[in-house]
């Protein structure tokens, strides 16, 4: 007797406090030291053995994944907890499924006793039915709480004031402002090296290792050398950059200077755990703090990103890879280039060909013909372009204005005929309510349709968005010419072809079957820019003779 006596005395009186941010934002008094001057009276009042206090400051009643609460539970499992304390019953928690099993299960289990000492509740004495009713209410109160915050941080967001807590990696906020952010030199410089070897060719994965084999610090190594808390943990390895971790800097619409709200969500107040929202539900503000990369640069990146360059078993990447297609099944020219053959003879086939003989036919290119015929188109146009450019404009407006008017015309017709359907479901659906009502449908075939009905509109809803960023793009067809003309300018001489200077002019590559003539073999290659397509250059004949006319004018100048 005196030995199970015994064996009760030493084990733990769990004085457990919680606070959430939540509570701090409704004012409340429920310090964490207020509730422990409260529960340690209460220990020695009532002369409850080996009391030991716990607590979790700023953690949600919704989540049980709190330390100090997980740490007491832990020494429940192992025997060593007698007793739990809490101040009021909402401390414990505000899940009323959660709380309720731990009550009616999990205690009476582990044969811990639980006190509540506001509302008077002693499991040694059983548990009230009114106890289910108050874990309603308590969760209904973070419910409510919940919606509170949510309405204020959308309109935050809804303003433009940035509603994310960790700054991206290469800004700080201001000492005199600390809703708005300043660049972070050192990691500012890490962010524009990452976008250059981006731009360079590099993909993710070789970018983590190079900037690995440099030393240079992660952003949470960094963060923490400044004496800040990241919101990971620095790497066991240190300087050990992930792939995931460069894609998620390559991706930051803010680096060029915009704030984007509502980019997640939480799916539930009782879940932590976010979800991406569709880009169409961002809320993107322009030029809203300094930029760190310059917006045709992130655009270029972009770009390159959708085009992903995987490299071959032998670890070679073609800054061609992703822009070459086959002009018979449109699908994408696959890269070959292995260490048993010299880099000259790397060369392109037809994917689909690859995965099916029957499907179309090889298509083979060598990899430094197609480099040399793009470097020589881009000379050709580039000259054409920085010494006839306003012909040069004239040209390509004439051209595209007929087709850029038919294109918009199309699109519009389409936005227009999708939003009248969505429009004409409404009525279909109060028309079909109304003969449900009258007797003239059944419950099944009014739910049936209605459900048909809903889905469709759910659907061409979901599309507008793309419709419209689609019409929009293509009413920014002039300003899109004038933006080629102007980097065309900046280009003074062109003797190689960079990866940059590659994705920044040219759009996709599109290669046509071999034909052999008179025993030799010719290959057809249309190279398509941005913003103009297909050019159309002038013949030999009448570039050799605009070059003419070009030099006489210059000679006559200098003269």
């Amino acid at each position: 007797m005196r030995k199970q006596q015994k064996q009760t005395e030493e084990k733990i009186t769990a004085l457990y406090a919680r606070l959430s941010k939540d509570d701090e934002r409704e004012g409340t008094s429920e310090s964490i030291e207020n509730q422990k001057i409260i529960l340690e009276r209460y220990a020695k009042e009532n002369h409850l053995p080996n009391p030991r206090f716990f607590a979790d400051d700023g953690y949600s009643g919704v989540s049980f994944t709190r330390p100090a609460f997980m740490e007491i539970m832990d020494l429940a499992e192992q025997g060593k907890i007698g007793t739990i304390v809490t101040k009021d019953y909402s401390r414990l928690g505000r899940n009323r499924l959660i709380v309720g099993q731990l009550l009616e299960e999990d205690f009476v289990r582990l044969g811990v006793r639980y006190i509540a000492i506001m509302e008077n509740i002693d499991t040694a004495k059983g548990v009230s039915d009114i106890v289910p009713i108050q874990d309603l209410f308590n969760e209904w109160h973070a419910k409510n709480t919940s919606d509170k915050v949510k309405r204020v941080m959308q309109s935050k967001g809804d303003s433009g004031i940035p509603l994310t807590t960790n700054l991206p990696y290469g800004y700080k906020k201001s000492l005199e402002d600390k809703r708005h952010w300043e660049i972070d030199e050192p990691a500012a410089e890490i962010v524009q090296k990452t976008f250059q070897m981006c731009v360079n060719g590099l993909g993710p994965t070789q970018i983590a290792r190079q900037l690995k084999a440099e030393g240079i610090p992660t952003p949470s190594e960094y963060l923490h050398s400044r004496g800040l808390n990241p919101p990971t943990k620095p790497p066991v390895v240190p300087h050990n950059w992930t792939t995931s971790t460069v894609v998620h800097i390559l991706e930051r619409q803010e680096y060029v200077g915009d704030t984007v709200n509502f980019r997640s969500c939480r799916r539930s107040f009782k879940l932590k755990q976010r979800i991406d929202r569709p880009q169409e539900a961002w809320k993107i503000f322009s030029n809203t703090h300094p930029p760190i990369i310059g917006r045709e640069t992130f655009a270029l990146v972009q770009q390159l990103r959708q085009h992903r360059r995987r490299p071959t078993k032998s670890g070679i990447v073609s800054v061609f890879s992703g822009l070459l297609y086959c002009a018979d099944c449109g699908e994408k020219l696959y890269y070959s280039c292995t260490n048993n053959y010299k880099r000259e003879q790397a060369y392109f086939f037809c994917s689909s060909y690859r995965r099916n003989t029957q499907d179309c036919t090889i298509h083979y290119i060598r990899e430094k013909v197609i480099e040399k015929l793009v470097l020589e188109g881009l000379q050709r146009l580039l000259w054409y372009v920085q010494v006839f450019e306003k012909r040069f404009a004239q040209e390509q407006m004439e051209r595209l204005g007929l087709q850029q008017k038919r294109e918009l015309a199309a699109k519009r017709l389409e936005l227009e005929k999708v939003k009248q359907r969505v429009t004409e479901i409404d009525r279909l659906i109060q028309k079909s309510y109304e003969d449900l009502s009258r007797g003239l449908f059944s419950e099944e075939r009014f739910a049936a349709l209605s459900l048909s009905l809903e889905n469709e509109q759910r659907q061409l809803k979901g599309n507008i968005p793309a419709m419209k960023n689609a019409l929009h793009t293509s009413e920014e067809g002039g300003r899109d010419l004038q933006s080629f003309i102007d980097k065309a300018r900046k280009v003074t001489r062109l003797s190689e072809l960079t990866p940059e200077i590659l994705h920044e002019f040219v759009e996709k590559i599109v290669v046509r079957s071999p034909e052999t003539v008179d025993g030799k073999r010719h290959q057809q290659v249309d190279i398509y820019y941005n913003a103009i397509g297909l050019w159309c250059a002038p013949g030999p004949d009448e570039m050799e003779e605009l070059f003419q006319a070009y030099w006489a004018k210059k000679q006559r100048k200098t003269a």
